[in-house]
């Protein structure tokens, strides 16, 4: 059944939109009323719902625009809670800046393909600029942007120990001084500025919602990097409570993620595929599960991210760049780019020299198992999941906005959480955990009006996922088709 189109695009031009919206006899799946998926109605009036009625009386409210979505689901908007808006997938920052009119297409096209899969709200852990997410802000569509301001990072540790040192204080400004390493650190910046303290109140001041932190150790070329200690961490703690900013920390393996555990986090920012010495146990030890069983018990936010680990795999997947897919969320030149050596130079970090495809892909499969067998281990204890993909994590081309949600979600799914696990993890779960379910989450009354509506049940099958119809944005219908890669306004 083919939903009018005709009247969305009716309701996208009309002043009516000022007005009230009736979206009717549509399937109402909404995370806090799981067990009741039955027929309804939503009024939108201007960018809220002001009205949730269930059942079949169905009669238009006077002067509102009647949508007749029989056959169709509704559903919240979903909510990618892992992002960093400021970084070309594919593409080195010094990359994005010398092919300044490829970025600034790919730019333009990234908010669209986020809202294409149904992604209405992102919060990025990592907001570098201010000004960035500003001139995402101003686009005509855009998904709601929250974030985490700067980083509070500790001097040379992760991930500003990849940044030459000439840059790595300028681009990591809001680290915390470590007399340790005094010898490192440049002498025009002072202890007395850098406090924990002073990053808190840098990144409350940047009107953040969360405060985003490291547990890690290294990888690659820079290992051992300086971690934050127990005190230091307790006192980011304190200040972030005091701030009332959600912690969240990046921390992937068996010691990081006891660390953030044992200090307080509120979310975890990856799932875990490192296990220490313990990598070669072929079942889940028991000192991970003693872990896993306190981060159920304390609640604590948990983002799997298994587009980590998989995107990095898409450079020996012979048929990833043709995905039909990434036609629609690329612009054609930056597309065609990737095809070429010169777009694929990252895959030179994913395999060593020499090293096959294959090599590289039975390489992988031991971190990927270890992360798959915790995530099921945490789906049986119905943890609470929260839904980030970490897009992109890296200047891999295997984490397109919109699509590595979608790949996440099969990845999750495949890895044990059920479908209701994933459609709570991308929409209630988060938005309780960030603090944003006075506006998010659910269909309710009050809420913002950033909702989908979908050919198929997102409690049914994970493809529903890719068969979004239309995005309401703030109370305005978009059809999915129009926010391709070229498609237009």
């Amino acid at each position: 059944m083919k939903f009018p189109q005709f009247i969305v695009s009716l309701l996208m031009c009309a002043p009516a939109m000022a007005g009230q919206t009736w979206i009717t006899n549509v399937k109402l799946v909404s995370p806090e009323k799981l067990d009741r998926i039955e027929s309804g109605s939503v009024l939108i009036e201007n960018e809220r719902i002001v009205r949730v009625e269930r059942g079949a009386d169905n009669r238009t409210p006077a002067g509102a625009t009647r949508v007749d979505g029989q056959g169709y689901y509704l559903t919240p908007g979903l909510i990618d809670s892992h992002v960093h808006l400021f970084a070309v997938p594919g593409m080195s920052f010094e990359q994005s800046e010398h092919m300044q009119a490829m970025a600034d297409a790919y730019f333009a096209q990234m908010p669209r393909s986020y809202l294409y899969y149904g992604y209405t709200t992102v919060i990025d852990l990592a907001a570098g600029s201010r000004a960035f997410i500003d001139r995402v802000k101003a686009m005509p569509l855009h998904p709601d942007i929250y974030d985490c301001g700067a980083p509070l990072v500790i001097a040379n540790g992760y991930p500003s120990a990849f940044i030459a040192p000439a840059k790595r204080f300028q681009m990591f400004s809001n680290f915390i001084y470590d007399a340790a390493q005094k010898d490192k650190i440049p002498a025009q910046y002072k202890p007395e500025d850098y406090t924990v303290a002073q990053g808190v109140a840098r990144v409350k001041a940047d009107h953040a919602i969360c405060l985003k932190t490291h547990y890690e150790r290294g990888f690659g070329s820079q290992r051992n990097l300086p971690v934050m200690s127990p005190e230091m961490y307790a006192d980011v703690r304190r200040q972030a409570k005091q701030a009332d900013l959600v912690l969240v920390t990046h921390a992937n393996s068996l010691e990081a993620q006891t660390f953030a555990v044992n200090g307080g986090a509120d979310v975890l920012a990856h799932g875990m595929w490192h296990w220490g010495a313990l990598n070669n146990s072929k079942e889940l030890p028991e000192e991970v599960t003693t872990l896993l069983d306190k981060v159920v018990e304390k609640n604590i936010g948990y983002q799997p991210t298994m587009q980590v680990l998989y995107g990095l795999r898409a450079y020996v997947d012979p048929d990833y760049l043709n995905t039909p897919a990434l036609a629609k969320l690329l612009p054609p030149a930056m597309l065609a780019w990737l095809k070429t050596p010169e777009g694929n130079w990252f895959k030179e970090e994913v395999a060593e020299e020499g090293e096959t495809d294959e090599a590289v892909r039975q390489g992988m499969e031991a971190p990927l198992r270890r992360q798959r067998q915790v995530v099921a281990y945490l789906a049986g204890k119905n943890a609470n999941f929260l839904f980030g993909t970490d897009t992109p994590s890296s200047p891999t081309y295997g984490n397109i906005p919109g699509l590595n949600g979608y790949l996440e979600m099969q990845n999750l799914r495949n890895a044990g959480l059920s479908l209701a696990q994933i459609f709570q993890a991308a929409t209630i779960n988060n938005a309780r955990a960030f603090h944003l379910d006075r506006d998010l989450g659910t269909i309710e009354a009050g809420k913002v009006a950033n909702l989908l509506l979908l050919k198929e049940s997102p409690l049914q099958h994970i493809r529903a996922y890719d068969a979004v119809d239309t995005v309401w944005l703030r109370g305005k219908p978009v059809a999915r088709d129009s926010l391709t890669a070229g498609g237009g306004d």
